[in-house]
């Protein structure tokens, strides 16, 4: 099925987006979702963290405390690549497990990848056309801090580990401007809802 992937830095927006193309049928495959999933209590992949890092990023109930986890990769890029190899070719398993469900369940004639770093890994492999929800950096700075638990100085971090924003609109065919109101931003998902139904018709 022709596939679209959906990125853009953290509080760019790219949930906003993904609900809009679900308003008009369209079957959104999170990563983050399956980012979820495979580490679920029971996965190998908990098994392998609990061991690599220790009891700590484990909660009470056997769930991987997930803040604790982002707090020691993201002060440590060999932890964070450590983390990646394990995590990352069973997130793609995931993936394409879901996107083989669209053809079946889902009426719009296309699928969406949603995934924050569809670029920066091989995540982009699995789609035909990428669009990326973009924001000026301090604006993303201010969504984010304002609505994540993450302090300022976590949430720069996390866009340091990101592709830089003008790096990553240079690789997109499509650009979702969300530095305006959501009506701005649903109208031009609009747009390019019709236009990937005519690209999925000629795929």
């Amino acid at each position: 099925m022709f596939t679209v992937g959906l990125t853009g830095g953290i509080g760019s927006g790219k949930s906003a987006a993904a609900a809009r193309f679900r308003h008009h049928g369209v079957n959104v495959v999170d990563a983050d979702w399956a980012a979820r999933v495979v580490v679920e209590p029971g996965r190998p992949a908990l098994v392998e963290i609990a061991r690599h890092f220790g009891e700590a990023v484990i909660l009470a109930d056997g769930s991987l405390d997930r803040a604790a986890l982002r707090q020691r990769v993201f002060d440590d890029p060999a932890e964070r690549r450590w983390l990646e190899q394990l995590t990352h070719p069973l997130i793609r398993e995931e993936i394409i497990s879901s996107l083989a469900v669209s053809q079946t369940t889902h009426s719009a004639p296309y699928a969406i990848l949603e995934s924050p770093l569809l670029i920066e890994t091989s995540q982009s492999e699995l789609v035909q056309r990428v669009c990326v929800v973009d924001i000026p950096e301090a604006l993303q700075l201010q969504r984010a801090s304002a609505r994540d638990a993450n302090s300022v100085e976590q949430i720069r971090k996390i866009m340091a580990a990101q592709l830089p924003r003008d790096e990553r609109c240079a690789k997109a065919d499509d650009i979702l401007d969300n530095s305006g109101s959501l009506e701005s931003l649903n109208a031009q998902v609009d747009a390019l809802h019709r236009k990937y139904i005519q690209l999925a018709a000629q795929a």
